[in-house]
């Protein structure tokens, strides 16, 4: 099918290069080709090397794409794998999200040698997570509970957990699921309770709009079905103008033949949250995401991000 390997992107981190293995691995399946025809590029990102700092501080979401869409513009790879929430909501000109693998569990998972769940921690403990969303949704729940900020790749953050850094913390069960650390998990936040990040739990593939032949590859592996979720989702984010700078939640699910959304916006501090919820047919997902963030904006009114 083709005389050079197709190259395939990623950060280098354990869960990114899951993440390119599973794409690597489908599209074998499909094409029926051999590793051979495939060549996995590390590309290190601004977001992993800044390590002492919340991303809301220098830059947001995009540190962990940037250098990797560089290489995609520039012909160095042919596609890009990344987990769909660190995908800022514009992209650059000349690049797309071509296809969205199944999407896996979408849930928070609560990791604690402590306590069972997250309202069993004891007043005054000590939570790590480098997520606005979860600290804000955390602070909601439990305002005596102290957030710190708690950066690193997954391993170093279960190190840290181990060592009694923090009393808990919490991170995507997708992540550890596709690391086989489901052990690790003490328990799941439900997704009613506790929405998930905008993407959560789905890797997304990006390419360039003129490569045709990418495209091709990329339609036998392309799961319709998360896509038109991640498009309500992405389209409610888009309105919001979401970053890492903005604790926003928001989940799009296919029941009965409609898709229903439910999304949430939150103060840092956890005091003040609206949520709302839409439903219809899946192609009007896009139209549904943008009602659900126009619906919050008015909701929150002028003031609510420059009280932060």
């Amino acid at each position: 099918m083709q005389s050079n390997p197709l190259r395939i992107g990623t950060r280098g981190s354990a869960l990114a290069l899951a993440q390119a293995h599973e794409t690597r691995d489908r599209l074998m399946t499909a094409h029926r080709l051999g590793e051979e025809a495939f060549e996995i590029v590390v590309i290190k990102t601004s977001g992993d090397r800044i390590q002492d700092r919340p991303l809301s501080e220098v830059g947001g979401k995009g540190l962990f794409t940037k250098e990797i869409e560089e290489a995609l513009m520039d012909g160095r790879i042919d596609l890009a794998v990344h987990s769909s929430k660190d995908m800022p909501t514009v992209l650059p000109t000349g690049l797309e999200l071509t296809a969205f693998l199944p999407r896996e569990d979408v849930r928070d998972a609560f990791l604690s040698p402590k306590a069972k769940t997250l309202t069993d921690l004891p007043q005054g403990a000590v939570v790590g997570s480098s997520s606005l969303r979860r600290q804000a949704m955390i602070k909601r729940l439990r305002p005596d509970i102290d957030v710190v900020m708690y950066r690193g790749n997954l391993q170093t953050r279960l190190r840290k957990l181990a060592e009694g850094e923090v009393d808990a913390t919490l991170l995507a069960a997708a992540g550890l699921r596709r690391l086989g650390l489901e052990n690790e998990i003490t328990s799941l936040l439900e997704a009613d309770e506790f929405l998930p990040a905008v993407g959560q739990g789905a890797i997304c593939i990006e390419s360039r709009t003129d490569d045709d032949a990418t495209r091709t590859m990329l339609a036998a592996i392309h799961d319709p079905d998360t896509q038109v979720r991640l498009d309500a989702e992405r389209a409610f984010l888009a309105v919001l103008d979401g970053s890492c700078r903005t604790p926003i939640g928001g989940l799009a699910t296919l029941r009965d033949g409609m898709l229903h959304f439910r999304g949430i916006v939150l103060k840092p501090d956890g005091t003040e949250a609206h949520v709302t919820s839409g439903s219809g047919a899946p192609a009007s997902a896009v139209e549904i995401g943008i009602s659900a963030g126009e619906t919050l904006k008015a909701l929150m009114g002028p003031g609510f991000f420059q009280d932060h």
